[in-house]
């Protein structure tokens, strides 16, 4: 029977409890350093307590040690790893080979998506290498998926699921290293997908003119966990580890929601990776979290429409169309609700976002705060800011419970009760009962408010007709409950493939980390730097004699990005699939606004658009400091 998990997100340990108790069998979190997320860490002691919360629920908690390190970091690393380890932690998720060198617990090793998993090829490396997951890049199709579960079933694959998406393949993008000095692969991603560029053609002629071009929706594939199931996938990824509380609630409950949907329609096929009946207050809706536009991206293949070029926030969900405006208010059309608090939103003829806050509602006239510029009849306006949701968010809203069937018995001396293999007793006469007892014993045994159990059923014999105090049968509860905490108490003690590279001699030396020809082994690559090596136990492990990281060796005309997104595509140029051919010449660039430009490699083997820099003399290239 296959298990499925459910892999939610957590910024700090609020969101990891809430996670938790709308219905994760995982959660991934990042520690006091070296997580993909800069901005967001988490102490060790936050990081025990949530382990401590998790473990009734059979929960596993992940970690993100997967920065690219430093020299001087490594034994801060190695530390880190064996506080996580004591603190229950289940695995770590890891980009930099050079953690492979280290002297590790036996913990689980997860290969990051920043280690750019898009091959079958690059999955048997990393299984061989001693990893137990790989966390496959967002690009890869469903076709592509269960190509390498097929070809290497032997390795757990995880897969995003929903939230913001990277426009280049993870791990392989230097472009916020390149512009802003700040290293996407030490956490610091300065968002330059989400910037403004004109495209230009090789004469310098504006084809498209300040768009956000590489700008893509949020990932959406709700209604597809089935297709992923059936490639091969067993954990579903929610991104958002820079997400607050209400995003990680309504998200992680509706996914949850779904996995259980496919649980119930296939009993005899899967199961839930984690235990526990999650009790909502609200009824989930992806529509009313932040979002981008929703896609499936290339879970089809290559799909029209993954980017939003207008803009980079926000817009909701659609809630109907612009009635009538007068001087401080207008009504809507449709049937929505509104509220007072919340934010609308409208794209004006030249595809620039407005937004604005609801003051007051009378019914389906609104009141903003002050009236937007351009509003007017047939506008469609979106919500990106339900306050009633949010007000139901912010508040408890689920609750999570183990069911137990509790199994009451007589014995010699007086009484057992038992569940989940756990069994205690206590000492108490027997006596005869002079009415049935059932109902009282279920009331009393029911009585399970402030733990992580509830009682689905009792199991008493059909002759059972003893009088047990009310009092005994609470002892009996509690010392179950206490019997029952103190079994998953213990941390994972987790058995380890991990085979540690301890001499150059038996360093892998061929590495399929990327589809390219070019790219196979560290000695023919010509962009070395995609190796992400900083460190001298990642050169050991590569058998280089050189760190090649692009932040401690910037270079001019860099391969800065590489993207299944394609501007050729997304204009209807490419011919390859039925588009018109372009009558612009080649090559094109980028500009950003402050004119800097980016050359634009199509290369239609392999179906991927390549993103070069282009350097100037006067131009400055950003050297990581640490």
């Amino acid at each position: 029977m296959t298990e499925l998990e459910l892999l939610a997100p957590a910024k700090n340990l609020e969101c990891g409890i809430a996670a938790i108790d709308h219905g994760a069998d995982a959660v991934y979190i990042g520690a006091e350093r070296f997580g993909a997320r800069a901005a967001v860490g988490n102490s060790i002691a936050d990081i025990r307590q949530l382990c401590d919360y998790a473990r009734p629920f059979g929960v596993k908690i992940f970690v993100t040690v997967n920065t690219i390190i430093y020299d001087d970091e490594l034994e801060a690393t190695r530390q880190l790893i064996w506080r996580l380890y004591e603190a229950g932690v289940h695995a770590i998720l890891v980009q930099d080979m050079g953690i492979l060198q280290m002297d590790l617990p036996p913990i689980a090793l997860h290969a990051s998506t920043q280690t750019d998993n898009r091959t079958a090829a690059k999955v048997r490396w990393l299984r061989d290498a001693g990893f137990s997951r790989a966390v496959l890049a967002r690009e890869l199709s469903a076709q592509e998926i269960a190509a390498i579960h097929q070809e290497v079933p032997d390795i757990e694959l995880e897969a995003f699921v929903h939230g913001a998406l990277c426009v280049s393949y993870s791990g392989q993008c230097y472009a916020s290293q390149y512009c802003f000095g700040r290293s996407a692969n030490r956490g610091e991603c300065a968002q330059f997908c989400r910037m403004k560029f004109d495209l230009l053609d090789a004469d310098g002629e504006v084809i498209v003119r300040d768009r956000y071009l590489l700008s893509l929706k949020d990932m959406n594939r709700s209604d597809r966990l089935q297709q992923l199931i059936d490639a091969g996938v067993v954990s579903f990824k929610i991104e958002g580890r820079l997400k607050d509380v209400s995003y990680v609630k309504n998200v992680t409950a509706a996914y949850s929601e779904q996995l259980n949907a496919i649980v119930r329609r296939h009993p005899d096929l899967y199961r839930r990776a984690s235990r526990g009946r999650c009790h909502y207050s609200f009824t989930p809706n992806l529509a009313k979290t932040f979002n981008r536009g929703y896609t499936h991206y290339f879970l089809d293949g290559r799909q029209p429409d993954i980017a939003c070029f207008d803009t980079p926030k926000a817009m909701g969900e659609y809630v109907g169309t612009v009635k009538e405006v007068r001087r401080d208010s207008f009504n809507v059309a449709g049937i929505r609700s509104f509220a007072n608090g919340d934010g609308l939103c409208f794209l004006d003829g030249e595809g620039q976002l407005h937004g604005f806050r609801v003051n007051r509602v009378e019914g389906n006239r609104l009141f903003p705060h002050q009236m937007p510029r351009g509003l007017h009849h047939g506008l469609r306006l979106y919500r990106n800011n339900d306050q009633e949701f949010e007000r139901l968010l912010s508040r408890p809203s689920a609750e999570r419970k183990v069911p137990l069937c509790l199994s009451l018995r007589a014995t010699a001396e007086g009484f057992s009760l038992s569940a989940d293999g756990v069994g205690v007793t206590i000492l108490c006469e027997h006596q005869q009962a002079e009415k049935p007892q059932r109902e009282n014993i279920l009331r009393q045994l029911s009585k399970l408010g402030g733990t992580p159990y509830e009682c689905s059923d009792l199991d008493l014999p059909e002759d059972f007709n003893y009088f047990i105090p009310s009092s005994q049968l609470a002892s009996l509860r509690r010392q179950l409950v206490e019997q029952l905490m103190a079994a998953t108490s213990l941390p994972p003690n987790l058995p380890r493939t991990l085979r540690t590279v301890s001499d150059s001699s038996s360093s892998v030396r061929v590495s399929p980390f990327s589809p390219l020809p070019c790219h196979q082994s560290p000695f023919t690559n010509p962009h070395p730097y995609l190796f992400n090596i900083a460190n001298r136990l990642a050169c050991r492990f590569y058998g280089e004699d050189t760190v090649s990281a692009y932040e401690l060796q910037p270079q001019p005309d860099a391969l800065l990005m590489q993207c299944r997104h394609c501007l050729r595509y997304s204009l209807g140029y490419c011919v390859k699939h039925g588009g018109k051919r372009p009558t612009w010449r080649e090559p094109l660039s980028l500009r950003l606004g402050d004119g800097r430009r980016f050359r634009l490699e199509f290369d239609c083997s392999h179906c991927q658009m390549n993103v070069y820099s282009i350097h100037h003399p006067s131009s400055t290239i950003h050297h990581a400091h640490h």
